[in-house]
């Protein structure tokens, strides 16, 4: 998995897009709910940046998927917290959780894999709550 700058858009871009593919399955209600709330320029990101980190996200999973000649479960522990390590600063990461909870919402269905990111973040950021949806 690449790494991105610390605090950086593409990073805090990257765990929104991990949780919108964890269940496999991206919904035009998930994609609606961070576009309707213009993820790109609260977060920072070109127009088109956020589909262009989602991409690459992929890219990578998959590039993992075929290093261990399996296409699931590319994801640990270790990795995810990589991943969110860089994004330390907390107003970067209060984004972050709105955008994911969003997403997660959108379609009516938290899955397990939404829920493990989820938690994954608030645990590593010391964050007690989700910020409000608004």
């Amino acid at each position: 998995m690449r790494s991105y700058s610390h605090n950086s858009p593409e990073a805090a871009a990257r765990i929104v897009a991990l949780l919108l593919i964890s269940d496999g399955n991206v919904s035009r209600q998930e994609l609606e709910a961070l576009y309707g709330q213009d993820i790109e320029r609260q977060i920072g990101l070109a127009p088109g940046g956020f589909a262009q980190v989602l991409n690459t996200l992929c890219e990578d999973l998959l590039m993992a998927a075929h290093e261990r000649r399996v296409l699931t479960g590319s994801i640990d522990q270790a990795t995810l917290d990589a991943v969110m390590a860089e994004v330390t600063e907390p107003d970067l990461q209060h984004k972050v959780l709105y955008f994911a909870d969003a997403a997660a919402m959108a379609d009516s269905h938290v899955a397990a894999e939404e829920a493990w990111i989820m938690r994954a973040a608030l645990t590593q950021w010391r964050v007690s709550k989700l910020p409000a949806q608004g």
